[in-house]
């Protein structure tokens, strides 16, 4: 049986890795800039990750939700304390188009309207309401198209208004940094703004922290820095180092009930101890101050660049822009300097997302490898 073709592959094998470098099934090493989509947190295959899934797997590996499991209240309570999101109930689920499609669906159960507003180059996952609510066309089938989904720009409170003036819009679905849209943000004002229309016109405000959170903006959650309160706050990647993981943390105010929303393997017990020894590393660490003190390093050495047009993003989710597409250069970067890094919906741009772990040298070597190709 062959794959089904649906990803464009770059001829490299991973057979391990360590931190922030990859090896491949020819012995050669590469620096991962990218961490798989942000998904790599706390460095590949750390030592106290590895120990607690090991640890968790030679007592029990998995059993349902309907029976009780005391690793995800102690995640919940892990959690509150390290995030500082006080007055929040966690559901536990496995990636972050499954969060944010529990996050909208809670939505429209609370407030019991139908639309969404979304924002133009905001991604949000590739199930039913979650890529309906993407603005991608080419991921959303005529199925998904059935979704009620408004988009407006990025920054634009008066629209945002005229739309939830209507009364049938659930929710605000956005990334306070926008990761594959292109690493745009918009400003605290802004970010206040939808919070106060969200309460006038009873909508809730998701915050899609699938990318950005976990620490990768240098604060816990990117929506932290505008001092917002969401709703309802969607969670993945970062959390599992790589373990299959995703969640939603919903204000207090809304009310749960028996089937309201469920899963299978949501929550497991492998799935708990994985983040348990993410939030553990992030806090010994101290990865999110690391974040911060790399990501100035970072802006500092790479303004001096060539051909650069703008820096992009915050803390560790970040974006170099060029006056070209980078394309080419990314699988240069990749065959020539071993070096990791991603692209976005702006062809221009490449995105950088190291494990929260990288240090200055190995800032130094992405821009060495630049100056040598941009000169």
């Amino acid at each position: 049986m062959s794959l089904f073709n649906v990803y464009p592959l770059y001829d490299v094998t991973p057979v391990k890795a360590k931190d922030v470098y990859i090896y491949d099934d020819q012995g050669q090493s590469y620096l991962d800039l990218y961490g798989g989509h942000a998904v790599i947190s706390i460095g590949h295959s750390h030592p106290k990750y590895v120990t607690a899934i090991t640890n968790q797997l030679e007592q029990l590996g998995f059993y349902s939700n309907s029976i009780v499991n005391p690793l995800q209240i102690e995640l919940a309570n892990k959690l509150k304390v390290v995030s500082g999101c006080n007055d929040y109930e966690l559901f536990l689920c496995n990636s972050g188009a499954e969060a944010n499609e529990n996050a909208l669906k809670l939505a429209s159960f609370h407030t019991q309207k139908s639309k969404v507003l979304a924002f133009k180059n905001g991604f949000h996952g590739r199930t039913s309401a979650a890529v309906a609510a993407t603005d991608n066309r080419k991921i959303i089938s005529p199925l998904n198209a059935q979704q009620k989904v408004d988009f407006v720009d990025l920054g634009d409170l008066e629209s945002v208004e005229a739309i939830l003036k209507q009364n049938q819009t659930c929710a605000i679905i956005v990334e306070c940094i926008q990761g594959v849209g292109g690493l745009d943000q918009s400003t605290t004002a802004f970010y206040q703004g939808l919070e106060q229309l969200c309460k006038t016109y009873n909508t809730l405000l998701i915050a899609d922290e699938v990318q950005s959170g976990f620490g990768r903006t240098g604060e816990f959650f990117a929506f932290q820095k505008h001092k917002i309160t969401p709703d309802i706050i969607s969670i993945a990647k970062g959390m599992g180092n790589g373990f299959p993981v995703g969640g939603i943390l919903i204000y207090s105010e809304i009310k749960a009930s028996f089937g309201l929303l469920g899963t299978t393997f949501g929550g497991n017990h492998l799935a708990c101890a994985a983040t348990l020894s993410v939030l553990e590393v992030l806090d010994q660490q101290q990865l999110m101050n690391n974040a911060t003190d790399i990501s100035e390093y970072f802006m500092e050495q790479a303004k001096k660049l060539p051909k650069l047009k703008a820096i992009k993003g915050r803390g560790l989710m970040l974006g170099l822009e060029f006056d070209f597409p980078i394309s080419e250069l990314r699988k240069t970067l990749i065959f020539k300097h071993h070096i990791f890094t991603g692209s976005s919906k702006n062809p221009n741009l490449i995105r950088i997302l190291p494990p929260l772990t990288v240090k200055k040298s190995h800032i130094d070597m992405l821009i060495e490898a630049l100056h040598s190709e941009l000169k």
